[in-house]
């Protein structure tokens, strides 16, 4: 499988908990996603097509227990990862999965909060 250009992405694999508080605060928009994933595909082809890369972290059976329990954490919402993947941070903030991010866009909202999160440069 190959990746798409300008997508950045690592394992989560044996990431541990603060990895993940980390890599949300540290990047501009992260995308908690599954390979394979067709909602998850059209949330990173959505960013791409506004020129965001996005930091991709990847869940799998391995850490996705770990991975929701640090998100439930992090932002208070529990069930989070397994049942709503994509989940997109943008900004060090949560701003949702798909449909958050496919209603800013239709709405004309999604490129300003890219650019307040500085994913978008023009």
């Amino acid at each position: 499988m190959h990746q798409r250009p300008f997508i950045t992405s690592f394992p989560a694999t044996g990431a541990a908990k603060s990895d993940i508080e980390i890599t949300i605060s540290n990047n501009a928009v992260v995308v908690f996603a599954r390979r394979g994933c067709c909602l998850c595909y059209v949330v990173k082809l959505l960013l791409n097509y506004h020129g965001v890369a996005p930091t991709l972290f990847d869940v799998d059976e391995s850490n996705e227990a770990d991975v929701e329990s640090e998100l439930t954490r992090i932002t208070g919402r529990r069930s989070m990862v397994t049942s709503h993947l994509p989940v997109v941070f943008v900004g060090g903030e949560l701003f949702g999965g798909l449909e958050d991010i496919v209603g800013a866009h239709i709405s004309e909202e999604l490129v300003p909060r890219l650019r307040k999160a500085r994913a978008l440069w023009l």
